[in-house]
This record gives structure tokens, C-alpha cells and sequence, in this order.
């Protein structure tokens, strides 16, 4: 009787849902990359220019530092990527045994994932640049490149680890304890139980965190806004920064066209490296 209810009624349930789908995200989404071929000012003054502002991209005249915001980008996020994984799973390792104030130290370590973007950025630069000070150095994080990469890193790190450690942790508590105590019994000491046994087990776990830490390493833009703001003169600036500046940085229905082209590129690239990082870990999974 259920059955036949839900076979009867449900486009009334969905339809709400997919129309709020198709207003909020899949029009937009098929308008941007219209937009993407077109100069315009608004909506209401498009001019269909077919691949012009791609080809834009290769001109030095306006393409803005596309090309270094790419590339530094991409470090960025594999770096990131690789050490808050790393991180969160050495923290998530040492906090699941069971001792006194274990929940007290999980809360800190994520406490930090809670503040905006924006925020962390102001309080990260206001602290990083009075140590800066305090040592006696004339650097700050918007005067050298190093150190402005450094500080957005750190701060990601800061940020991200503890929320990652959450997943590690719920990944190391479904490993079963009978396959540890096998191991143990099999003569496997503590590093090759994590190797062969506890990591394999996790794989899940993995491919979720990769794929939070990658994505948020590409698409990061409040915390580069806040932090160095993109100084030294473009050094520091990420692509999600860099489109934001084409954009809106200045006026003219070229540049609009312009950073809506790179909003296109940029979202090819963060689907593609997505795409093929789930591929290669859900495939371990299923080696595992």
C-alpha cells in the first residue's frame, strides 16, 4: 500500500526540489558558460563574441597573471592536499585510543574548521605579521611572495586538519578489532599493522578527505582574499582570486567576458582533477 502511495504522489515531492535544482544551480550554471563566448556589462547587454575571450587568455595584455595563478594554484593545492591528509590522519591515529580528555582535544582540533574564511584570514594576518615583527624582520605577508604562500598554507592546514581527523577517525574505528588482533598474532608489529592492515581498511575515509582537501586547495578564495589579498603584486594571488579580480576589478564589458571565461576554465580544471583523483582511489578501495 506504501508502495503504490510513493509510486503515485512522488513527482510531488521531487518537484519542489527540482525546480529549486534547476533555478539555483543548473540555469546559472548553462548562463555562465554562455556568458563565457559573449562580452557583456549585464544580462541585458550580451554580445555573442564566440571564442575571443579565450583567446584573450593568451594575450599578456589581458590575461592579468592567469598563467602564474594557475600554476600556483595547483602547487598550492597539492601541497596542501598532501599535508593536511598526512596531518589529520597522524592526529586522528593518536586520538582514538582511549585515555582522559580524548573528546576535549578532538573539539580543539576542529574548533578551528567553525570560522569563516574571511575571519581566519584577518586574525591569521594580524598574528603572523606582529610575529613577523617581534622577531625583527621587515617582512609581512603582503611584502614577500614566500611568505604570504607559507601563510596561506598554514592557514588552510590549520583549519582543515581537524575536520579531516573526524573522518580518519570514524574511518579507524570501523577497522575491525579481530583483524588487528590477527595481525598481532601473525607476528605483525605496530608499523606493519598500520600499512597492511588499518590503511587499506580506511581507503573510504581517504578518498573522501583527498577529495575535500584537493577541491578546497583549487577553489580557496576568502582566506587569500583576507590574508595577502594577492600581494606582492600578484604573487600571491590563486585562480579563484585572480577570476575575481578580472571580474570585477575593472570596469568594461571585455573584462567581465574576460573573467567569465576563466570561471569556465577553472571549473574544467577542479572536475577533471577531481574526476581522476576519485577514479584512482576508489580503485585502491577496491583492491583493498
Amino acid at each position: 500500500m506504501v508502495g503504490k502511495s510513493l509510486k503515485k504522489w512522488w513527482p510531488v515531492f521531487v518537484l519542489p526540489t527540482f525546480i529549486a535544482f534547476v533555478i539555483g544551480f543548473l540555469w546559472p550554471f548553462i548562463w555562465g558558460i554562455y556568458l563565457s563566448f559573449c562580452r557583456f556589462s549585464t544580462v541585458n547587454d550580451v554580445e555573442f563574441v564566440g571564442f575571443d575571450n579565450y583567446k584573450k587568455l593568451l594575450d599578456p595584455v589581458f590575461n592579468q597573471n592567469f598563467g602564474h595563478a594557475f600554476w600556483l594554484t595547483v602547487l598550492f593545492a597539492f601541497l596542501s592536499t598532501v599535508l593536511i591528509n598526512v596531518f589529520g590522519f597522524l592526529v586522528a591515529l593518536a586520538l582514538t585510543g582511549k585515555f582522559k580528555g580524548v573528546n576535549t582535544f578532538r573539539t580543539v582540533f576542529f574548533m578551528p574548521n567553525l570560522i569563516g574564511g574571511i575571519v581566519l584570514g584577518y586574525i591569521w594576518n594580524t598574528l603572523v605579521n606582529g610575529l613577523l615583527v617581534s622577531f625583527g624582520t621587515h617582512l609581512t605577508l603582503k611584502t614577500s611572495g614566500v611568505a604570504g604562500f607559507w601563510g596561506l598554507t598554514t592557514l588552510l592546514l590549520w583549519q582543515q586538519i581537524g575536520y579531516m581527523m573526524i573522518i580518519y577517525i570514524a574511518g579507524l574505528n570501523n577497522v575491525s578489532p579481530d583483524l588487528i588482533e590477527a595481525a598481532k598474532i601473525d607476528g605483525a608489529n605496530s608499523w606493519q599493522t598500520l600499512i597492511k592492515v588499518k590503511l587499506p581498511m580506511i581507503m573510504p575515509s581517504i578518498t573522501i578527505c583527498t577529495f575535500l582537501t584537493l577541491t578546497n586547495g583549487f577553489k580557496l578564495f576568502d582566506q587569500n582574499l583576507a590574508l595577502t589579498a594577492g600581494e606582492p603584486k600578484k604573487m600571491t594571488e590563486l585562480l579563484a582570486l585572480n577570476i575575481y579580480n578580472t571580474y570585477y576589478g575593472r570596469a568594461g564589458r571585455v573584462w567581465m567576458g574576460l573573467g567569465q571565461a576563466k570561471a569556465v576554465i577553472f571549473f574544467i580544471l577542479v572536475v577533471a582533477i577531481a574526476l581522476i583523483q576519485l577514479r584512482f582511489t576508489t580503485r585502491r578501495e577496491t583492491q583493498a
